[in-house]
């Protein structure tokens, strides 16, 4: 098993970068932040952009991978976002992971405060198999021209592409049997927050589902289960995984039983979303530098 955590960048820089060194420290595998222009009742407080943010996490770090957790179509074109993921990817070494999915939304924050109209569902992934796509390619090739419904690119340039190759790797988010079809194709790894259920068992079993309709679609694509990390977000149980450090070993044992490679969770903020004790967070980092945890 690997552990990230999210840490939001509802904070200035010089508060912030204390979080990221000691993710690294801690022996976090992987750290995340959101890729929002604001993020539900957040937007009322302190926010900063993921790309700048990441730039400068790369910067304090020297070896944890660093991720958006996840980018969307909502407000990114994939020629432009091609080009900062170039530059991410660059600044940490090769340490960067693309976090991708479809975007929620009308009730968005992100759509409306564009003055967007709202997509359905179908036109969301739609969209988003397009935005994957174009970018996937974007990454990988120089002088690109393609039109689509949504984006279109005329003679885009990629030098000096990534340092990872063929090109940063993708980990997709998805729940719907379509927006699993486009991460079983595209992905290096897919992350699922599960399904809104009645009560904790309702959602592991929603996950469960998730994984399966993953199986499925992978054998579709002709790959093998293996070739896709699986990371499970912990805290959309609508339990905070760093409740305890009893409770973040049961969740991460029960998604190591479904198969995940990797789970996630979040810094404990003082109040509101993710509100929890630094504390357990300790507690938790001790268990996993000592081979402890799960």
């Amino acid at each position: 098993m690997r552990y990230g955590i999210v840490i939001l960048a509802d904070r200035r820089w010089q508060d912030s970068a204390r979080r990221w060194r000691l993710a690294e420290e801690y022996g976090f595998d992987h750290a995340w932040t959101y890729d929002h222009l604001g993020w539900r009742d957040l937007v009322d407080g302190p926010w900063f952009d993921a790309v700048p943010t990441l730039a400068a996490a790369a910067t304090v770090t020297s070896r944890i991978a660093l991720g958006t957790l996840v980018a969307s179509p909502n407000f990114r074109h994939p020629v432009s976002f091609a080009r900062q993921l170039t530059a991410l990817d660059d600044i940490s070494g090769g340490r960067f992971v693309l976090g991708l999915g479809a975007g929620a939304g009308g009730s968005s924050f992100d759509t409306a405060v564009l003055g967007d109209p709202p997509l359905s569902v179908r036109e969301r992934v739609d969209r988003f198999a397009e935005f994957t796509e174009l970018l996937d390619l974007l990454l990988r090739e120089d002088h690109v021209s393609w039109r689509g419904r949504y984006y279109a690119a005329v003679d885009a340039r990629n030098l000096p592409g990534c340092v990872q190759r063929p090109r940063v790797p993708f980990v997709v988010a998805a729940n719907g049997r379509r927006a699993i079809g486009i991460a079983a194709r595209f992905g290096e790894g897919w992350v699922t927050t599960g399904s809104r259920a009645d009560g904790l068992a309702g959602w592991w079993q929603s996950v469960a589902d998730a994984a399966g309709r993953l199986d499925e679609a992978l054998a579709a694509a002709d790959r093998e289960p293996g070739q896709l990390r699986r990371y499970l977000s912990l805290d959309a149980s609508g339990t905070f995984a760093l409740t305890s450090a009893a409770y973040f070993d049961d969740a991460a044992g029960r998604a190591a039983e479904l198969g995940f490679t990797d789970v996630i969770t979040h810094w404990p903020r003082p109040s509101g979303w993710y509100a929890g004790d630094e504390s357990v967070l300790e507690s938790v980092a001790a268990r996993i530098a000592s081979g402890r945890a799960p």
